[in-house]
């Protein structure tokens, strides 16, 4: 395990160092939530160790596991679940982890796990090019929530959990198990964004349904392997990103690159989920399902709060970007703009339109709710 710098022997924050910024300060105490959870720490292997296997015991269920996130992010999006897994598993199962296009190109990761290259996913369905018609809401379909607590909600009392199970029923060899809410969508750029004439060809890379939308001020989506995002934007490749939000631009390094960040958020959740294998699945004797199903709601549970704390501090106090706004009146069109998209999409599947449907009624419920809901 590679050791925090910022972090004493302890794992606690040196209170009296005067070398960290007020963003390392937060993202210190963002990886000692990670350690106070038992869910492990930051490391650059690609593939979690495994633990000892003694040869009296039956051979061990051996999966891989690829995730749209890179290393640095993956440390808090999957390698903690990873590791508790296997830990728990006690040598009757391994899931070896492998990080953005480490097996193969993220956008061929569907067509994988399909044909067994890999047992298990964890991405947004858009990303992955899911064939599924309710893919389009995976990652960020534009203000679909406006808070990380609206996702879960929406699956688990509203029936998105029923209709994504449907969805993938009619998928050979593909089960879907389960969603979670990440991070908000803010654009981050080289130069700044203070109306909507400034998208206008701006390069960035992002998510394909938010990228969609955002195309129709001139914003430029653009897909790079997600290693290659940093340098894309130190080239010039890249102008920005419509990624995530600030907690993950400063812990991956964009926020060192982009000196300009929109406050406005476009969504503010994403929606990622768990993918396995239908004949891998079914190799798994029940127990460890339910594990593997319980160190996934356990990481659903820290990636919201890690996200949450963070967006706020590093929206306060992170030193690396300079806030900027859409005039009140563009942002009002692009909320209208959103209601139009909603209506398009509706229009290309019975089932897609009840997913919106289902989204509107929340949405009417929480603003008829008040404070603190909306």
């Amino acid at each position: 395990m590679i050791e925090d710098p910022a972090a004493s022997p302890s794992g606690d924050v040196d209170a009296g160092s005067t070398s960290l910024s007020p963003s390392e300060e937060i993202l210190a105490r963002r990886r000692q939530f990670m350690m106070r959870m038992g869910m492990g720490g930051a490391a650059a292997a690609s593939v979690v160790a495994a633990p000892a296997v003694h040869a009296q015991k039956p051979k061990a269920i051996r999966w891989r596991l690829q995730t749209y996130s890179g290393a640095p992010l993956g440390a808090h999006v999957i390698r903690p679940q990873i590791e508790a897994f296997n830990k728990a598993a006690n040598g009757e199962m391994v899931i070896e982890l492998y990080y953005a296009d480490q097996l193969v190109p993220t956008s061929e990761l569907f067509r994988a796990l399909q044909n067994g290259t890999v047992d298990a996913v964890q991405s947004d369905d858009a990303t992955i090019a899911s064939p599924v018609d309710i893919a389009v809401f995976g990652g960020y379909f534009p203000f679909a929530t406006r808070y990380s607590l609206d996702l879960p909600v929406l699956f688990n009392q509203y029936g998105l959990n029923e209709i994504w199970t449907e969805a993938y029923s009619t998928i050979k060899n593909v089960e879907w198990i389960s969603a979670g809410a990440w991070d908000p969508l803010h654009i981050f750029t080289r130069e700044p964004i203070r109306k909507l004439a400034d998208m206008k060809g701006k390069r960035v890379f992002g998510v394909p349904t938010a990228g969609k939308f955002l195309s129709r001020y001139g914003l430029i989506p653009v897909t790079v392997p997600w290693d290659n995002v940093e340098v894309a934007l130190q080239t010039g490749e890249l102008d920005g990103v419509a990624w995530c939000g600030f907690t993950e631009a400063y812990e991956v390094g964009w926020a060192g690159i982009c000196k300009y960040a929109l406050s406005n958020s476009i969504t503010g959740a994403w929606c990622g989920s768990y993918f396995v294998n239908s004949k891998s699945w079914a190799k798994v004797p029940p127990h460890l399902q339910q594990l593997f199903r319980t160190t996934i709601d356990q990481s659903h549970y820290y990636r919201q709060v890690w996200y949450w704390g963070g967006e706020a501090e590093l929206r306060v106090r992170g030193e690396k970007m300079q806030l900027t706004a859409l005039p009140a009146n563009e942002w009002t069109q692009v909320v209208k703009d959103a209601e139009k998209f909603w209506e398009d999409v509706g229009k290309t599947s019975a089932r897609v339109k009840k997913v919106i449907d289902i989204i509107k009624r929340y949405n009417q419920v929480m603003e008829k709710a008040g404070y603190p809901y909306r």
